[in-house]
């Protein structure tokens, strides 16, 4: 990935049988086109350069099968690891936290919910028939990325939008293009989770 002007904004899509979704910058430009493979016991997601799908610039594949301590390895186009982000067990149950580890096997960042008590009313709400059409505009969760000093870096939040299909990813500080990309990595992996949850 290249280009990243933040806010960078993440869109599913709806019209489409797999959960997949667009990554574009703030000037409008797709940074990346994620799609997970429907039925699989092992997540196994897709990163391409463009909705086109001309070219495949990262694939991230979960460690065992669906379990809450998954840890989700990130590798590039030419099939080495470049870091992976790991679910926190049953603390991710209540509110959701994630470990990002670099390509040394190194704690670099964490990512935290701001405020569990929004994903509960927001996942209540989409149990109502019709109302859980609109949930997406009423209870937007927050996600804070966070560095080993608990000095916040990065932000995710879900936007108001039909059926919860907007997310936008702000920074908060500097970081290198290196941490950028496995930060944004690790945040497309956890958004597919996390909008499954509700």
């Amino acid at each position: 990935m290249e280009d990243f002007n933040y806010p960078i904004n993440f869109t599913f899509h709806i019209s489409t049988l797999s959960n997949d979704f667009t990554a574009t910058n703030s000037q409008g430009k797709t940074i990346a086109y994620v799609k997970q493979k429907m039925f699989k016991l092992k997540e196994d997601i897709t990163v391409y350069n463009n909705e086109n799908k001309t070219q495949v610039n990262y694939k991230i594949n979960a460690d065992r099968w669906i379990d809450f301590s998954a840890a989700y390895s990130i590798k590039n186009s030419s099939n080495v690891e470049i870091g992976k982000v790991a679910r926190k067990g049953w603390k991710s149950i209540w509110k959701a936290e994630y470990e990002i580890i670099n390509k040394h096997q190194k704690l670099k960042y964490r990512i935290k919910e701001d405020n569990a008590w929004i994903k509960v009313l927001d996942g209540l709400l989409g149990q109502i028939p019709v109302l859980n059409i609109f949930t997406g505009y009423f209870f937007n969760p927050s996600y804070s990325v966070i560095d080993l000093q608990n000095k916040p870096i990065l932000r995710m939040k879900k936007e108001a939008s039909f059926f919860g299909r907007k997310f936008q990813v702000a920074k908060l500080v500097s970081t290198d293009i290196e941490d950028d990309e496995s930060i944004l990595l690790s945040l497309m992996m956890m958004v597919l989770l996390e909008r499954r949850k509700g």
